[in-house]
């Protein structure tokens, strides 16, 4: 019988055992593989300094779909301190086991604004399915053509209209719903879907000059659909297997999938290590301030 606390200690154990596992093979790749060092020396700095502040968006994009959830559970958080908690919910959900983020964000929420876990849930769902939605019209691009993408797309946000005026119980669920909320919550997982793309096809184009647009705009909604089922920090080994399924979509080889990864994940942990040093600076000035007056 699988007891609470050992229940708790199996989801880290897992992911561990998970990421150890995948870097074992990333790393055997790699050995057989030799080009692919020849491949990310050269990559340019300029280049590295691109998908850096094209992250920083990135993390710009997540506070604004944080700040349309909330506004669906009727929680107002300052600009101060929803960057701030989109900035630590990144670093947890990276480096925590499971994708542990917005368990993080759930708990902080309810425990300082009062957020009803079952309204946070519900809204949490609403986003990723507008971020599936979005990723999926990406990915079907290449079997049906952008005017099949068009068209399924309009029959998607037809068939969303009509489910919210349902009297289902999660619409039911979430206070105050209403359909300028939900539109400014896919508007803001639209731009996080575009800003992955251009991340992603940045780090293509630095590898390969024939890349397009079209090719990356598959390759991201293909990857994309790794935040459901990844067990790793940033999905490390899921995001790859689900490129290299979809390969006869993308048309992107093995090896460029596998240096535009580590460029990825590079730039990221790079992002943010910076990050979590704004994070510092900012609570170190503020604790200044508590302690400058205490003294007066």
């Amino acid at each position: 019988m699988i007891t609470p606390r050992l229940k708790k200690l199996l989801k880290p154990a897992v992911a561990i055992i998970v990421l150890v596992a995948t870097i074992a093979v990333f790393a055997s790749y790699i050995t057989k593989h030799p080009e692919i060092w020849h491949q990310l020396r050269q990559v340019k700095l300029t280049t590295m300094l691109l998908i850096l502040a094209l992250y920083g968006v990135f993390i710009v994009t997540l506070a604004g779909v944080q700040l349309a959830t909330l506004a669906l559970c009727n929680t107002k958080l300052s600009r101060k301190e929803n960057f701030l908690l989109t900035i630590y919910s990144s670093i947890i959900n990276f480096f925590g086991p499971l994708q542990s983020g917005p368990g993080f964000r759930a708990v902080y929420l309810k425990q300082k604004h009062g957020t009803k876990l079952k309204n946070y849930t519900y809204a949490s769902l609403l986003y990723y399915f507008f971020f599936a939605l979005f990723s999926g019209l990406l990915l079907l691009s290449g079997l049906i053509g952008w005017w099949g993408v068009l068209a399924l797309f309009s029959l998607a946000i037809l068939c969303l209209l009509l489910v919210l005026r349902l009297p289902f119980a999660i619409i039911k669920a979430i206070n105050s719903l209403n359909l300028h909320q939900v539109g400014w919550l896919a508007v803001a997982s639209a731009a996080q879907v575009m800003i992955i793309s251009l991340i992603y096809f940045t780090e293509l184009r630095s590898l390969n000059h024939h890349i397009t647009f079209g090719q990356t705009l598959i390759y991201s909604g293909a990857a994309n659909f790794a935040i459901f089922v990844s067990l790793t920090p940033g999905a490390i080994g899921f995001r790859e297997s689900f490129l290299l399924f979809s390969r006869h979509l993308h048309h992107i080889g093995a090896g460029m999938i596998a240096t535009a990864s580590l460029i990825d994940r590079a730039a990221y942990i790079i992002l943010l290590g910076i990050l979590f040093v704004i994070v510092l600076f900012v609570h170190a000035k503020d604790f200044l301030k508590v302690k400058k007056t205490a003294t007066e």
